[in-house]
């Protein structure tokens, strides 16, 4: 039990904590820093976040900007796609329901995948099987095998840069 303890306090985490809360009040005083202590202490020990994948290892920081780049064109796209598609005369497509397998092996990193796809317009992930890492995803456009396969090479191309960003025995 005390290993669990000792391996969940990261005495940052507690001071950036302390700080944030006392900012949040707006004044530095002693009962704000105690009570700050307290609430990171609670937070860190009680409330422990995941660690970040990849061994400790750290993550690709020039991958990570080409995602958050790659992420943004493809908002774009997506929402001109989605734009089109409700605004035109012609009847809404027919939508698709598909699942995708994933190869990521961090949960974290799954769930960074889902967080993306439901972030962009024209698409949402409708349940998850963690176990099996299997996606299913509801797509707005599924009128030829053609665009299906394009959504996902898609996904297959997120899941690629984010084994690459995040997990290093990959």
């Amino acid at each position: 039990m005390f290993a669990g303890i000792r391996r969940r306090f990261r005495p940052q985490s507690v001071l950036w904590l302390t700080f944030m809360w006392a900012l949040l009040w707006g004044e530095f005083s002693v009962g704000n820093i105690i009570a700050g202590l307290a609430v990171a202490l609670g937070v860190t020990l009680l409330l422990p976040l995941p660690s970040i994948p990849g061994s400790g290892s750290g993550i690709r920081p020039g991958a990570l900007l080409g995602l958050a780049g790659r992420f943004s064109v493809d908002l774009v796209a997506s929402s001109v796609k989605v734009a089109v598609i409700a605004l035109r005369p012609a009847p809404v497509p027919p939508g698709a329901i598909i699942v995708v397998p994933m190869r990521v092996q961090e949960d974290l990193v799954f769930s960074f995948a889902v967080t993306l796809l439901n972030l962009q317009p024209g698409g949402t992930v409708s349940d998850l099987d963690i176990a099996d890492r299997k996606l299913t995803v509801h797509l707005i456009d599924g009128s030829s095998t053609k665009v299906i396969d394009r959504e996902i090479e898609r996904i297959a191309r997120l899941e690629r840069r984010l084994i690459h960003i995040f997990e290093r025995n990959s």
